[in-house]
C-alpha cells in the first residue's frame, strides 16, 4: 500500500461510495483502498456516487466538508436517473468530465491562460431596508457555469448576486445585491477574454428608495417612481476597445423564445444568446435542469433538457473551441 501510494501523481478515487469518504473523512485504514489514501503524499481527487438519499444525507455532507478542508478535489456527482431507479444527484460524472478535471489538476485545461467573467444570480433592488424588487433566479446555471470554466483551467471572476445555491470554489467571488454594483463590479474585472453574463439582473429599481420602513397609512398606497437599471450585457456587448473576444448573454422567455431571444441578440450586440424558457409549468427556473436553445450569428441549436452542470459543461467546450 505505501508503494501504491506513492508512484503515481494523483490519486483518483471513481466511484467514490459513501462508506469510503466516511472512512476517509474519519482516517480508517480497514482495506486496501482505504489504507493507501491514508498513506499516500499525493493530492487525491474523489467522484462520489451513491443513492440521492445517502448522498443528501447530513453524515455524508459532513464527510464531504471534512475531506474538502482536508484538500481532497470533489468532482460531481451530477443528478439523474440511478440504477436504483430513483432520481437526483449521486449519479457519478461522465468520463469525460472526470477526464477534463484531471487535465485541469495538471494545468493543462483547454482555457488555462484565459481570463473569464461570469454574473450569476438575482439582484435585489431595495424599496425600503426591509422590502425589495427580486425575481426567482437561483444562480444555479450560473454557479455551474463558472464551476465548469474553471476545470478546464479558466481564471474566472464570479460576480454573484444574493443567489441561492453557494458559489463555486476555486475561483474569484464578486458578492453584489443590486443591479447597480453589478455592473460595477463588471468594470473592475475587466479586460478579461470571455464574458458570460448569466445573471437575472432586475430591469428597473426604485428611483428613490426610502432609508425607513413604509407603514401603512390612511392616506392610502405608498406611490413608488421607477427608473431603468443599467444594461450590463449592452454596455460590454458594445466597448471598443477592451471588449471581450466573446460575450454571451442569456435570455430567460415565457413565449416564442426563439424570436425573442434572435431579437435580444442584435439589440444587445453579443456573440452568443442562450436561451430558455422559463414559463411556470417547465420548473426550470430555480430547478436542477435546463432546456437551452444556442443561438449565434448563424446559427440556432437547440439542446435536449438535462442537468444544469451538464449545460455548463456542454458552454464550457464551446467557449474553449470558439477560442482555439
Amino acid at each position: 500500500h505505501i508503494q501504491l501510494s506513492r508512484v503515481a501523481d494523483l490519486v483518483v478515487v471513481a466511484p467514490a461510495t459513501a462508506d469510503l469518504m466516511a472512512k476517509m473523512a474519519g482516517g480508517l485504514a480497514n482495506d486496501l483502498a482505504s489504507t493507501l489514501l491514508l498513506a499516500t503524499d499525493k493530492p487525491v481527487m474523489i467522484v462520489p456516487a451513491m443513492n440521492v438519499r445517502m448522498w443528501n444525507h447530513a453524515a455524508t455532507q459532513r464527510n464531504l466538508d471534512t475531506l474538502r478542508g482536508d484538500g481532497v478535489a470533489v468532482i460531481g456527482p451530477n443528478e439523474g436517473d440511478m440504477a436504483c431507479g430513483e432520481y437526483g444527484p449521486g449519479r457519478m460524472a461522465e468520463p469525460l468530465e472526470i477526464v477534463a478535471a484531471i487535465d485541469a489538476h495538471f494545468g493543462n485545461g483547454r482555457l488555462k491562460g484565459k481570463r473569464i467573467l461570469v454574473t450569476s444570480g438575482p439582484t435585489h433592488e431595495p424599496i425600503d431596508p426591509v422590502r425589495y424588487i427580486a425575481n426567482r433566479s437561483s444562480g444555479a446555471q450560473g454557479t455551474a457555469i463558472a464551476s465548469a470554466l474553471r476545470d478546464l483551467g479558466a481564471d474566472v471572476v464570479f460576480v454573484t448576486g444574493p443567489a441561492d445555491v453557494a458559489p463555486p470554489m476555486g475561483v474569484e467571488v464578486v458578492r453584489v445585491q443590486t443591479a447597480v454594483q453589478m455592473q460595477q463590479a463588471v468594470e473592475a474585472a475587466l479586460p478579461v477574454d470571455v464574458g458570460v453574463f448569466a445573471a437575472a439582473v432586475a430591469d428597473w429599481r426604485v428611483t428613490s428608495a426610502s432609508d425607513r420602513k413604509l407603514k401603512k397609512t390612511q392616506d392610502g398606497l405608498p406611490v413608488l417612481g421607477f427608473t431603468e437599471n443599467p444594461d450590463i450585457l449592452k454596455t460590454v456587448s458594445h466597448m471598443g476597445a477592451g471588449r471581450p473576444k466573446l460575450v454571451v448573454g442569456f435570455a430567460a422567455e415565457t413565449n416564442d423564445v426563439v424570436a425573442n431571444a434572435t431579437a435580444k441578440r442584435l439589440r444587445k450586440g453579443c456573440d452568443w444568446i442562450m436561451a430558455n424558457d422559463v414559463s411556470p409549468g417547465t420548473g426550470i427556473m430555480g430547478g436542477a435542469e435546463n432546456a437551452v436553445v444556442l443561438i449565434t450569428h448563424d446559427n440556432v441549436e437547440s439542446w435536449p433538457r438535462m442537468g444544469k452542470d451538464q449545460v455548463a459543461q456542454q458552454l464550457a467546450l464551446r467557449i474553449s473551441q470558439a477560442l482555439e
